[in-house]
C-alpha cells in the first residue's frame, strides 16, 4: 500500500508540473499574440495618418499654419504619437506637430539618410534613440519617404512613439519577479523592454533569429535569458505587417510557484495517508478517530475550494442537458449585479440577449469532447436592466452522471470595457481611412480614390464616361483676389461638381489644382455631355466676380469622353478627356467639348444677353 501511495504521488507531481507548464505555455502565448496584435495596431495607426500625407505632399505644399495645426490633431488623437513632423531634402523641419518648429537638423539620423538613398516608400521603423528636443527621454521614429511627383527625394514624414508609451502599458502584466516583455526589430534591434535593462541590445545572434523566427513566426520555447541569465519560458509572435517581433518570457520558478504549493499539500496529505497506513494496522482500534480526521479534511479542502469559486474576478457556472443553471459562483453579484440563490434552477438563456441566444446555443453544440472548449461573446442583462458584454467559455463536463445527462461548464468574463475599446478603435481606423481617402480643401475625394474608382469601375462597365473641368484664368483669380478667395473659389465649384453625382454611382474628385475630375459609370456620351453643360452653366449662375477673365465672372471648361472599342484602358479615356479640355480651353474656354468629336464637333454655351435672360447657344463644325 505504501508502494502504491508513493507511485501515485510520483504520477500526480508530474502530471501536474507538465499541466502547471502547459497553462503557463497558453497563457504566454496568448498574452505574446495580444501584445503583437496591439504593437501592429499602434504601428498601424501612426502608418494610415502617415500615407495620407505624404500623399498630399507629393503634389502641393500646404500652408504652414493650416498643416500644423492639422499635424498637431492628428498627434492629439493618436495618443502614442509624441509628436511628428516633415522635414524638406535636406533635413531639416518644415512642418511640425509641436508648438514650435525644432531648428536642427535630421541629416545625421540614420533614417533620414535611408530614405534619402532608398527610393522606398514603406514605412521604417528606427532603432531607440535620444530625442533632441527632449534629452531625458528616449523615443523610436517611424518615418515614410516624401517621393515628389518627378521620381526626386522630397524629404521625410517621421513620427516619434516614446518608449514609456509601450512601458505604460507593459507594466499592468504581472509576470513575477523576473518575467520581461520585449519589442525588438526583426534584424534584432531592441526597442522596447519591460522591465528595462541595459545588458544588450543587439539580439540578432539569439537563437530567436538564428532559429525560431526561421522556422516559424510564432512559437514557444525555453531559454537562458540574456538580460539576466536566468531559466525561463519564452513565447514570441511576429507583428502582421510590420518587421517586429514580440517577446513575453516568466522564469520557470514563477510558473512552477503554484504547483510547489500543491506539491507541498500532496506531500503533506501523503504523509497522512501512510501514518493513516500505519496506524491502521497497528491501531484498529482508532479507525473512528481517523475516519474523522479525514472527513474533517475533507470538508475544509470543499470550503477551500468554494472560496477561491466565490471570490474569483470570473462568474463559474454549471448547466444541466435542460439548459438550466445547476451551480452560480458568488462572483455574479459584483460582477452583474445578480444574486447567485436567485439564478439557480432558471434556464441560462433567461438574461441572454433575444439576439445573442442562437449564437450561444451554438456555441454547446459545438463541444463533441471533455476537452474542448467553445468561446461566444454576447450581451447580457444586469441586474439593474442594462446590458454588459461578456466573455463565455463553455466545456463539457468530464464527470457526470448518467441520470443527470450532459453537464457543462462555463466561465463567464465581463468584457464590456475591452469591447468598447475595440469599438473606438474600429471607429478610429475608420476616420483615418476616410481622411487619407478625401481632399482637404474641398472635401471631394482626392486623385488617389479617383484612381481607383475609375480602374475599378472601367474593368465593370460596359458605358462609362469622364468629364474634367478646369476653372478658366484661375491663376489671375488668384492673383487678383488672393489665395484665400481662390481656395473659396475651389470650394464653391467642387460643391457644384459634387451635387451633380450625389445621388448617382459617379465619383466627383479633385482632379489637381483647379482641375477636377467626375466618373460617370453606365452613361454614355450624349448623358455625360448633358451632365457637363449642366454642371458648367450651374457654376456660371453662381456670378462669382473673375476681373482676370473677359467675361469678367468665373467660368469653366469642360473635356468629356466616353469609352469605345478603340479604348485602350482607364489612362486612355483620361487622356483622351484631357485633350478634349484643352481644345476646349483653345477655343475660348466656357464650353464643353466631347473627345469624340474634335476637328468634327463642339458645343459652344456663350453667354448672350437675351431680354435680360442668359441662353445657351450652339454651333457645329
Amino acid at each position: 500500500m505504501t508502494a502504491c501511495v508513493l507511485g501515485v504521488m510520483a504520477w500526480k507531481v508530474l502530471d501536474s508540473k507538465k499541466a502547471a507548464l502547459a497553462s503557463g505555455r497558453a497563457d504566454i502565448q496568448n498574452l505574446a499574440h495580444s501584445l503583437s496584435e496591439h504593437a501592429s495596431h499602434t504601428i498601424q495607426a501612426t502608418d494610415i495618418a502617415m500615407a495620407g500625407m505624404v500623399d498630399l505632399l507629393k503634389y502641393r505644399n500646404p500652408d504652414p499654419d493650416r498643416f500644423n495645426k492639422y499635424l498637431a490633431e492628428t498627434a492629439k488623437t493618436l495618443p502614442q504619437l509624441r509628436g511628428i513632423g516633415v522635414t524638406d531634402a535636406k533635413g531639416n523641419w518644415t512642418y511640425s506637430s509641436l508648438p514650435e518648429t525644432p531648428r536642427h537638423t535630421i541629416s545625421d539620423r540614420s533614417y533620414f539618410a535611408y530614405h534619402r538613398d532608398t527610393p522606398d516608400n514603406t514605412l521604417r521603423i528606427s532603432e531607440p534613440m535620444q530625442s533632441r528636443v527632449d534629452e531625458r527621454s528616449s523615443m523610436i521614429v517611424l518615418s515614410k519617404r516624401i517621393t515628389k511627383l518627378d521620381g526626386s527625394f522630397g524629404g521625410v514624414v517621421a513620427a516619434a512613439i516614446d518608449k514609456d508609451y509601450f512601458n505604460g502599458f507593459y507594466r499592468t502584466f504581472k509576470l513575477g519577479p523576473d518575467g520581461g516583455i520585449s519589442l525588438i526589430r526583426n534584424d534584432g534591434t531592441l526597442l522596447m523592454r519591460w522591465p528595462q535593462s541595459d545588458r544588450s541590445t543587439d539580439l540578432s545572434k539569439t537563437d530567436l533569429f538564428r532559429k525560431h523566427l526561421k522556422q516559424s513566426s510564432v512559437g514557444y520555447y525555453k531559454i537562458i535569458s540574456p538580460f539576466d541569465g536566468i531559466v525561463k519560458h519564452l513565447g514570441y509572435e511576429e507583428t502582421p505587417h510590420y518587421p517586429m517581433v514580440v517577446t513575453v518570457a516568466i522564469s520557470e520558478d514563477w510558473l512552477l510557484s503554484e504547483w510547489w504549493k500543491e506539491l507541498r499539500t500532496d506531500a503533506i496529505v501523503a504523509g497522512v495517508l501512510l501514518c493513516m497506513i500505519l496506524m491502521l494496522a497497528a491501531l484498529l482500534a482508532l479507525q473512528f478517530r481517523f475516519r474523522n480526521k479525514v472527513e474533517r479534511a475533507l470538508r475544509e479542502r470543499e470550503a477551500h475550494y468554494r472560496l477561491l469559486a466565490d471570490n474569483i474576478a470570473d462568474i463559474i457556472i454549471v448547466i444541466d442537458a435542460r439548459s438550466l443553471l445547476r451551480y452560480v459562483s458568488r462572483s455574479v453579484e459584483p460582477v452583474l449585479g445578480l444574486q447567485a440563490k436567485d439564478l439557480i434552477g432558471r434556464s441560462c438563456f433567461a438574461l441572454v440577449h433575444p439576439e445573442d441566444r442562437e449564437s450561444v446555443l451554438q456555441a454547446t453544440t459545438r463541444l463533441d469532447d471533455a476537452g474542448s472548449v467553445s468561446t461566444v461573446v454576447f450581451r447580457h442583462y444586469r441586474g439593474d436592466g442594462t446590458l454588459a458584454w461578456v466573455e463565455s467559455k463553455f466545456k463539457l463536463a468530464s464527470e457526470t452522471s448518467d441520470a443527470m445527462g450532459k453537464e457543462f461548464l462555463c466561465v463567464i468574463r465581463d468584457v464590456t470595457e475591452r469591447k468598447r475599446m475595440e469599438d473606438e478603435l474600429t471607429q478610429l481606423n475608420r476616420r483615418l481611412t476616410q481622411l487619407a481617402a478625401t481632399d482637404g480643401l474641398t472635401g471631394l475625394t482626392n486623385r488617389r480614390t479617383f484612381d481607383g474608382f475609375l480602374r475599378r469601375e472601367y474593368e465593370a462597365c460596359e458605358a462609362i464616361s469622364v468629364l474634367l473641368f478646369d476653372i478658366d484664368n484661375f491663376k489671375g483669380y488668384n492673383d487678383t483676389y488672393g489665395h484665400q478667395a481662390g481656395d473659396r473659389c475651389l470650394q464653391a465649384v467642387a460643391k457644384a461638381i459634387g451635387n451633380a453625382t450625389g445621388n448617382t454611382s459617379g465619383l466627383s474628385a479633385r482632379y489637381g489644382g483647379e482641375e477636377f475630375a467626375v466618373v460617370l459609370p453606365n452613361t454614355a456620351e450624349d448623358g455625360a455631355l448633358k451632365i457637363a453643360e449642366a454642371i458648367r452653366l450651374t457654376v456660371r449662375a453662381l456670378g462669382i466676380p473673375n476681373t482676370a477673365s473677359s467675361r469678367g465672372y468665373i467660368t469653366i471648361s469642360v473635356g468629356v469622353a466616353a469609352k469605345t472599342r478603340s479604348t485602350r484602358d482607364e489612362a486612355a479615356l483620361v487622356g483622351e478627356a484631357d485633350a478634349a479640355l484643352y481644345e476646349a480651353k483653345r477655343l475660348g474656354r466656357n464650353r464643353s467639348i466631347v473627345y469624340s468629336s474634335l476637328n468634327l464637333q463642339y458645343v459652344e454655351s456663350a453667354s448672350i444677353q437675351h431680354n435680360g435672360e442668359v441662353t445657351p447657344r450652339e454651333r457645329t463644325h
